[in-house]
């Protein structure tokens, strides 16, 4: 029997007259993608920890039409932006924190031109502000001292400027942070973004994510941290495709985290 996890939706607040501190966007692989549904609960079970009070839309989240925008359908991208902004706007949401920085991207600098502003956190950034407050402890548990190295997802990194978040939780995890040759400002991308995710490789010798696994396994970690679902998915196709050579983890900060507290 699988533990219940406890999330209010942003209508079951308002029918109490109650307003959540931030409204959790789950993201459409976060909802559906049987590996990111575990990052999904690890979050969720770091917000409880915390006391946070959160919400989710639930079914009334739709998706933030990054895929259709970056894929080239500008028309497809207002209508689902818009439908969103109306929903958000409706229950006067301030304050939003996604565990993927597609959407994190697109709600945060895309939909204020469409009238939707909003203070949007990555949940790296938020896990880290909880940890600043107090309200969050970090302990090493299970990784103290093992080699984590951390790929920078492009919208959070190179596309928002983001570094430091993520490997100062890894660092309070007692883990020995290894940085990749391709980091930071310098990063490779996994190959997922711009809508590649749903579409056939093209002509190359060789996958986008088999190349940057390769630069990951070169610094001999044990676990390649991420910080989106896509980059997760990626990393660990290409793990799999060297599975001969390397047993590697590949998890997300929140999973590290919520593990090391073994909730």
């Amino acid at each position: 029997m699988s533990e219940q996890i406890i999330v209010p939706t942003m209508a079951e607040f308002m029918a109490q007259g109650k307003h959540p501190e931030v409204l959790f966007w789950v993201g459409c692989m976060g909802s559906f993608d049987d590996r990111a549904k575990k990052v999904t609960k690890a979050f969720v079970k770091l917000l409880h920890k915390s006391n946070v009070d959160f919400a989710v839309l639930g079914t009334e989240e739709s998706c933030t039409g990054d895929p259709a925008k970056r894929a080239g359908n500008e028309f497809l991208f207002q209508m689902q932006a818009v439908t969103n902004i109306e929903v958000l706007n409706a229950y006067e949401i301030k304050k939003i924190v996604t565990a993927c920085p597609h959407c994190f991207n697109t709600i945060k600098n895309e939909y204020p031109g469409l009238g939707g502003n909003y203070q949007v956190m990555h949940h790296t950034q938020f896990l880290k502000s909880l940890l600043d407050e107090g309200r969050l402890t970090v302990e090493g548990g299970q990784f103290k001292g093992k080699r984590i190295t951390f790929h920078d997802p492009c919208y959070l990194g190179r596309g928002n400027d983001i570094y430091e978040a993520p490997r100062d939780l890894i660092r309070k995890l007692d883990a020995e942070l290894v940085e990749m040759k391709s980091c930071k400002s310098r990063g490779l991308c996994c190959g997922a973004g711009g809508a590649q995710m749903f579409k056939e490789a093209e002509p190359g010798n060789k996958e986008i994510n088999v190349k940057r696994t390769e630069e990951a396994i070169e610094v001999k970690p044990e676990i390649i941290a991420a910080g989106c679902p896509f980059c997760n998915t990626m990393m660990t196709d290409g793990v799999k495709s060297k599975n001969k050579e390397t047993d590697i983890a590949v998890m997300d900060i929140a999973e590290l985290i919520a593990n090391a507290q073994d909730l």
